[in-house]
C-alpha cells in the first residue's frame, strides 16, 4: 500500500471521494496478473481508456469546489461514472489478454450502474434551476433498463438476436422521445437558462449520435453473419471509443455548465 501512502498528503485538495477513487483503481492495476501485448491494439484501448477515466474522476472531484452547491451533486455523479467505468475497464482488459474474448458480462455491469447515472444527469442539471418532476426520473431509467436488457439477452445469447436488438432500440428510441419531445426536452426549453439549455443540447446529441456506435457495434458484431469471435476486435474497439464520448465528453459538458452557472452567479 506505499502508492496510498504517498497521495494522502492530496487529501485536503481530492477529499475522501477522490482518496477512494484512487485507492479503488490501484487495487484494481495491483490484481492485474496479465501481460499487456505490445501488439494487442484491443487491450492497449483497454489501457488507455481506463487511465482517461481515472484521470476525469479525480478531475471531477476536484473540481467539485470550484462550483456552486446546487451543481455538486452532478459533478459528484460524473466522478462516480468515470470511477465505477475505470474500475470495470481494468478488469475487462485483464479478461481481453488472459482469454481473447469480449468481457461481455463485465462491460454491461458497467452500463448498468454508469447509464442510468448518465441519465439521472438530465434530471439533476434541470433540478439545479427548476421543481421536475419525479416522472421525468422514472422514465428515464425505465428506458434506460429496456435498453441494457435487449442488449445483454442479445449479446448473452439469452434471446435471438434480432428480438433482442429491437428491444433495445425501442428503449433507446424511449430515451430520446423523454429528452427531445418528452417533459424533460419541454421543461429545459421553456425554464432552463441559455448556458443550461446549450449544455442540455449536447448532451442530447451525445445521446443521440454517441449512443448509436453501441447499436452499430451490435450489428456488425451479431447481425452481419460473422461470428462473434471473428468480430470481437472491432466490436471492443467501437464499444471502448464509445464510453470515451459517452462517459468523459459527456461528465465534460455538464462540468462546463456547471462552472458557467457558478460563476455567473457570483458576478450577480
Amino acid at each position: 500500500m506505499i502508492f496510498i501512502s504517498k497521495i494522502k498528503p492530496l487529501a485536503t485538495k481530492l477529499g475522501i471521494a477522490g482518496i477512494g477513487s484512487i485507492a479503488v483503481c490501484s487495487e484494481a492495476v495491483a490484481a492485474s496478473a496479465s501481460v499487456l501485448k505490445q501488439d494487442d491494439f484491443v487491450g492497449i484501448s483497454f489501457w488507455i481508456i481506463s487511465m482517461a477515466l481515472v484521470a476525469s474522476t479525480v478531475f471531477f472531484f476536484l473540481e467539485r469546489d470550484r462550483v456552486s452547491a446546487k451543481w455538486k451533486t452532478s459533478l459528484t455523479v460524473s466522478g462516480l461514472v468515470t470511477l465505477v467505468a475505470a474500475v470495470h475497464y481494468f478488469y475487462m482488459r485483464d479478461v481481453w489478454v488472459t482469454t481473447g474474448s469480449t468481457p461481455t458480462v463485465f462491460r454491461y455491469i458497467d452500463w448498468l450502474i454508469t447509464v442510468p447515472l448518465l441519465m439521472i444527469e438530465f434530471y439533476l442539471i434541470l433540478s439545479a434551476i427548476t421543481k421536475v418532476p419525479a416522472g421525468v426520473f422514472w422514465r428515464l431509467m425505465i428506458g434506460t433498463l429496456v435498453m441494457l436488457v435487449g442488449g445483454y439477452l442479445g449479446e448473452a445469447r439469452y434471446l435471438a438476436v434480432w428480438p433482442a436488438f429491437i428491444i433495445g432500440m425501442a428503449g433507446w428510441a424511449f430515451i430520446l422521445y423523454e429528452i427531445f419531445a418528452g417533459q424533460a426536452g419541454k421543461i429545459n426549453a421553456k425554464n432552463a437558462p441559455p448556458a443550461v439549455q446549450s449544455a442540455f443540447s449536447t448532451m442530447r446529441l451525445i445521446v443521440t449520435f454517441g449512443w448509436a456506435i453501441y447499436p452499430v457495434g451490435y450489428f456488425f458484431g451479431y447481425l452481419t453473419g460473422n461470428s462473434p469471435d471473428a468480430s470481437a476486435n472491432s466490436l471492443n474497439i467501437i464499444y471502448n471509443a464509445a464510453d470515451v464520448l459517452n462517459k468523459i465528453a459527456f461528465g465534460l459538458v455538464i462540468w462546463s455548465v456547471a462552472v458557467s452557472e457558478s460563476e455567473h452567479a457570483v458576478v450577480k
